[in-house]
């Protein structure tokens, strides 16, 4: 777990726009190029890995931090296009929305004893064990879309 929200959620927005880089060069060389090589594989599989890693941390950071729904959901579509989630990881530090640290224990806020919010202090509690979670999900989402084949093909089932 890192030291605070905001520094997990910073470390993944970076993330992703690492990844859209490298799937932008990706795209670049084969849709410009023609390069067929395992370059845009990799470069799609570790932007999808990281894509849902970093919707999966914008949802624990956005209801640690108590953001609305609205937050969340913006949070989410940030990542779709490429270098979105800059500005708005800009927009929340102004707005000291990713302030704090992490709400491991009932603070005696009506709110914590919702059953969203014990939830979520239980597997903050249990980082290694929330991890191991998160990535057995996230391998099932990755099985499946692998399965599915490229979006571009969806449509052509």
């Amino acid at each position: 777990m890192t030291k605070t929200p905001g520094s997990l959620y910073a470390a993944m927005a970076t993330a992703e726009m690492v990844t859209w880089t490298g799937l932008i060069i990706a795209m670049i060389a084969r849709y410009g190029f023609g390069y067929e090589g395992e370059l845009f594989f990799v470069a799609g599989l570790s932007h999808g890995i990281i894509f849902i890693a970093y919707c999966i941390t914008a949802v624990v950071v956005g209801m640690n931090q108590r953001w609305g729904f609205g937050t969340i959901a913006v949070a989410l579509v940030a990542a779709i296009p490429p270098y979105a989630t800059l500005p708005f990881d800009r927009w929340l530090v102004a707005r000291n929305k990713l302030e704090g640290s992490w709400r491991l224990e009932d603070s005696g806020d009506p709110r914590d004893s919702r059953l969203v919010d014990r939830w979520l202090r239980f597997w903050l509690r249990h980082p290694a064990w929330f991890f191991v979670v998160i990535v057995l999900g996230m391998a099932a989402v990755l099985t499946v879309l692998l399965l599915l084949g490229s979006p571009t093909e969806w449509g052509n089932r």
